[in-house]
C-alpha cells in the first residue's frame, strides 16, 4: 500500500484546518457593530458553504450517510461555525485516515446538484476542495477588508514555511 498522494492530501488537510481555525477567529473578532453588516453576513455563510460542501462530497464519495440539507446555508451565526468546522474537520480526519494512492486513483459517479450524472477520480475531488476552500477564504478577506476588518493571513507559504536561523 503507498501513500504518496494520500500523504500529500492528509498534509493539505492539516493546513485546512488551521486555515478554518484563523478565519473563524477572524469572523469572530468582527466588531459588535459592524455584524448586522450583509457584506459581515455572506462571510460567515461562505464558510459554512466551505463545510457544507465538503460534506457534500463525504457523501459522494461513500464515507457517510448525511447529505448536507443546504449547500448554500444563510443566516449562520458566527458561534455556529466552530461546531460545524469541528464536525467536517472529524469526519474527514476519518476518511483521510484511511486513505491510500489506491484510494486516491478511484474513480467514482456522482450525480450533480442539477440531476446530471459525472464521473471523476478522487484525487479530482480532492483536489477541487483545497482549491475551494482557497476560493472561499479569499472571498471571505475581501469581505472583512470592505468592511474594514481584518482578515486571517491564510497564505499556504505562511503555514508551511521554516524559519533558516543564522548563526
Amino acid at each position: 500500500m503507498t501513500t504518496h498522494n494520500a500523504d500529500r492530501f492528509r498534509r493539505l488537510f492539516e493546513y485546512e484546518k488551521d486555515a478554518h481555525t484563523k478565519v473563524i477567529a477572524s469572523l469572530g473578532a468582527v466588531s459588535a457593530n459592524k455584524r448586522s453588516s450583509p457584506l459581515y453576513q455572506k462571510a460567515v455563510d461562505l464558510f459554512a458553504h466551505i463545510c457544507a460542501a465538503r460534506w457534500l462530497w463525504l457523501y459522494r464519495l461513500g464515507a457517510t450517510d448525511a447529505s448536507p440539507r443546504d449547500l448554500f446555508p444563510q443566516g449562520v451565526t458566527v458561534d455556529s461555525l466552530t461546531g460545524l468546522a469541528e464536525e467536517m474537520h472529524s469526519a474527514w480526519s476519518d476518511y483521510l485516515s484511511r486513505l491510500d494512492d489506491a484510494e486516491t486513483a478511484r474513480v467514482f459517479e456522482y450525480r450533480s446538484l442539477e440531476g446530471e450524472q459525472f464521473r471523476n477520480s478522487v484525487e479530482d475531488i480532492l483536489t477541487q476542495l483545497f482549491g475551494h476552500s482557497l476560493y472561499h477564504r479569499g472571498q471571505i478577506a475581501m469581505l472583512l477588508r470592505s468592511i474594514e476588518e481584518e482578515p486571517a493571513v491564510t497564505d499556504f507559504v505562511f503555514w508551511s514555511r521554516e524559519a533558516i536561523t543564522t548563526q
